[in-house]
Formats: C-alpha cells, sequence, structure tokens
C-alpha cells in the first residue's frame, strides 16, 4: 500500500542565493497592450472621421477664399492638416482594429491646434484692423470657417482626446520637443516677410510684424508665445494623467 498524500504541503524553503526566487516569477517585463488586443470602435471611427473631413473641408475652404500659398502659410491652416492626418489615421487604427498612433504625436496635434485657437481668440478676435487669414472683407464665409477652425475643430479634437483615447499616454519630457514646430514656424516667418519685402501680406501675425515692432518687441512676442505653449503643453500631460479612462463601447 501507499501512504496517503497530505492535504497540505509545507512551504519549500527559500534557495540560497536567490531569497526573492518566489516573487519574481509573478512580474513579466510584456507590457499590457502587447498581451490585451484592441478592439473594434466603430463609433469613433465615425466621430474621428467627420472630424477629420470637417478639418478638411475648412481648410480647402480658406483656400479658396484668398491666396493659397498665403493661406498655406498660417499657422492654424498648418496645424489643421496635421490633426486631419492624424485623426484620419486615428479613425482607421479604431475601425480595424489596431493600438492608437503615439501618444507624442496626437498630442503635439493637439496642443498645435489648441494654441491657434487661444491665440486667435486672445489676440486676434479683436485686433484692430480686423484679422483675416484671407486677406479679404469680412464676410459670411470668411466668418463661418474662422468659426470652423478656431472653435469648432479645436473643441472637437479635446473632445475627441478627453472622451475617446485611452488615458496617461504623454509624459512631461515629450513639451519640449513639441516646440520644435512652433521655434520652426517662427524662423520660416521671419524669413518670409524678409524675402516678401514689398508684399501687403509680408507678416501674417500682427504680433510677429517685424517692419512695425522691430525684431526686439517681436522675439519678446514669441518668447512669451514659446512660455505659453509649453505651459499648456503641461497642463495636457497632467491633465491627461488625470481624467478617468473612457468607457469602450463597440
Amino acid at each position: 500500500m501507499t501512504a496517503p498524500i497530505p492535504r497540505d504541503l509545507p512551504d519549500l524553503p527559500a534557495l540560497p542565493g536567490f531569497p526573492d526566487a518566489a516573487p519574481s516569477l509573478l512580474s513579466s517585463p510584456v507590457p499590457a497592450r502587447a498581451v490585451v488586443p484592441p478592439v473594434r470602435r466603430p463609433l469613433t471611427a465615425a466621430y474621428r472621421l467627420l472630424l477629420a473631413l470637417t478639418a478638411t473641408a475648412a481648410v480647402t475652404t480658406q483656400i479658396l477664399l484668398g491666396s493659397p500659398t498665403r493661406a498655406l502659410s498660417h499657422f492654424t491652416i498648418q496645424s489643421t492638416i496635421l490633426l486631419a492626418l492624424v485623426t484620419l489615421a486615428s479613425a482607421r487604427r479604431a475601425w480595424t482594429p489596431r493600438h492608437p498612433l503615439p501618444a507624442a504625436l496626437t498630442g503635439a496635434a493637439l496642443l498645435y491646434v489648441t494654441m491657434a485657437a487661444l491665440v486667435h481668440h486672445v489676440l486676434l478676435s479683436d485686433a484692430a484692423p480686423r484679422f483675416s487669414m484671407s486677406g479679404e472683407a469680412s464676410s459670411w464665409p470668411v466668418t463661418l470657417t474662422a468659426h470652423i477652425l478656431h472653435t469648432v475643430i479645436p473643441v472637437a479634437a479635446l473632445l475627441d482626446w478627453l472622451l475617446l483615447s485611452p488615458p496617461a499616454r504623454t509624459r512631461l519630457r515629450q513639451a519640449a520637443p513639441w516646440l520644435l514646430y512652433p521655434l520652426a514656424y517662427l524662423l520660416f516667418s521671419l524669413v518670409r516677410g524678409e524675402l516678401l519685402p514689398d508684399s501687403p501680406a509680408r507678416y501674417l501675425y500682427p504680433f510677429l510684424d517685424v517692419a512695425h515692432h522691430g525684431y526686439k518687441s517681436v522675439l519678446a512676442n514669441a518668447l512669451l508665445l514659446g512660455l505659453s505653449f509649453y505651459a499648456v503643453a503641461v497642463l495636457l500631460v497632467a491633465l491627461d494623467h488625470a481624467r478617468p479612462k473612457p468607457v469602450r463601447r463597440r
């Protein structure tokens, strides 16, 4: 006859030189996104597709209202084009399904359209003479397009980020690299002004008008805008880590 198997086995002693061998078996270097498959989100894909189409339509309308070269030289138009491309790619990933785009890319696109909207409403909406990206007199197509570009699209992009995107994916170290594009745009604007000395659209934004304010004031304005960019970037990162995880609906 064989001896009965005991119900309770005593704990095995720790191996010499490996005191933490047992707990280490529970940890894994594999990230959660590698083992949790993405789900298909058609409603999210539809919302993002609508946002991308709206941004594309607004940019196209703005180009048709005036000079295409002048329109495409505006920070608002460039940032909206970037948002349309990023949102379209995000819509495809939500429909497929696939993992979301890198947070560094989606966060940058959101930051740029948000700052374009803030600059427009704080510095340009009540400026005299009246600011117009097309250079034409105010009319209902100009006013409607400006409203879509500086209000509707940024708010829609912010709602997408808050309600439909996974949280806590951005990092504070990404805030500084996000400022490279605004810095490049500043250099582009100054060089463009030097290359078009006789053009009425030499400087597209009044706070960057070197002919009127001089380089000292323009660079001071640029510094304040750069600090504002960084502050909003840090705020977005903080909100990203404070917001709850959105509920996924298939």
